[in-house]
C-alpha cells in the first residue's frame, strides 16, 4: 500500500519582523481505527479498541505493537489475520486465533488516543499497568558510555521526513555494539515506538534484550513501559526522564 507522509500547505511565515506567504511541507496526521476480532468460530466478536492519531505508514506494525505493549496479546502466534482495506486505509482489523484469550480488561479504554498521549483513553489506574513477560530475565549488560554519544546523530541523519517537516518523533534500535538496526517515525512518540516493537513482534525478534533503544524526545512513563514490555533493557533519550519513567 502506498502512503504519503508529507503534504504541502500554504503558510504565513514570520522572519526578521516580516510576514510573507509561502509553501511548507508538513507531516501528515490522520486517525487510525484499530479493530479486534476474537472468539470461537461460531461467535466471533468485532470490537473497536482504539483510534490513534498517527502518521500513515507501517500501520500493521503500529497496530500489532499497540496490542502487544498494551498487554492484549502476548505473541504474534495469536494473530490469525490482519486486514486493511485499500479504500479505507484509516481502519485496520486484526483477527486473533480461535484459541487466543485476549486480556479484555486491557480493552477497557475510551477509544481516542491523541498523537501526544500514550495513555489517553484509559478509564482506570489499573488499566494503565502492564507487566512484561520478560521482566525476570537476567540483566548483565555492560556497555561503554562512549558508545551512546554518537547514536543521536546517526538517527538524525536517517530522519528523512523530520528533515523536511521538523514535526516527527523517532524511535531507533541499535545492537549492543552501537550498530544501527531500525528506525520508525511518527507524529506520536508512542506510535513510533509501537511501530518499532510491532516490527520486532512480527519478525519473531522478541525479547529485544540485546538492543539499545534511542528516543528522540523525553523518556516518558508510557514509552519506558512499552520498552519494558518488549524486554528492552538499555534506553537512551534526548530529553530527561520523568520521575515515574
Amino acid at each position: 500500500m502506498e502512503y504519503t507522509f508529507i503534504t504541502n500547505m500554504r503558510i504565513k511565515k514570520i522572519s526578521n519582523n516580516e510576514a510573507f506567504d509561502t509553501e511548507d511541507q508538513l507531516a501528515i496526521e490522520e486517525p487510525l481505527e484499530i479493530q479486534l476480532q476474537y472468539g470461537a468460530p461460531d461467535s466471533r466478536i468485532n470490537r473497536s479498541i482504539s483510534v490513534t492519531m498517527r502518521t500513515p505508514g507501517h500501520d500493521v506494525e503500529v497496530a500489532t505493537g499497540f496490542l502487544f505493549t498494551e498487554g492484549i496479546i502476548r505473541s504474534n502466534r495469536e494473530i490469525l489475520f490482519i486486514e486493511q482495506d485499500d479504500d479505507d486505509k484509516n481502519r485496520i482489523i486484526i483477527g486473533l486465533q480461535d484459541a487466543a484469550n485476549p486480556d479484555i480488561q486491557k480493552l477497557d479504554r475510551n477509544f481516542y488516543t491523541t498523537s501526544s498521549c500514550g495513555v489517553c483513553g484509559k478509564s482506570s489506574i489499573d488499566a494503565i499497568k502492564t507487566i512484561s513477560e520478560y521482566k525476570s530475565q537476567p540483566d548483565n549488560i555492560c556497555i561503554k558510555a562512549e558508545l551512546l554519544y554518537p547514536l543521536h546523530n546517526i538517527v538524525r541523519e536517517r530522519q528523512a521526513i523530520f528533515d523536511t517537516t521538523g514535526g516527527l518523533h523517532a524511535s531507533a534500535l541499535f545492537d549492543l555494539k552501537g550498530n544501527f538496526l531500525m528506525l520508525r517515525e511518527d507524529v506520536g512518540r508512542h506510535n513510533a515506538l509501537d511501530k518499532l516493537i510491532g516490527a520486532a513482534l512480527l519478525n519473531d525478534q522478541l525479547p529485544m534484550s540485546n538492543n539499545i533503544l534511542l528516543l528522540s524526545g523525553r523518556a516518558s512513563f508510557e514509552l519506558i513501559q512499552k520498552a519494558s514490555m518488549a524486554g528492552i533493557k538499555v534506553i537512551t533519550a534526548v530529553g530527561a526522564p520523568s520521575s515515574l519513567a
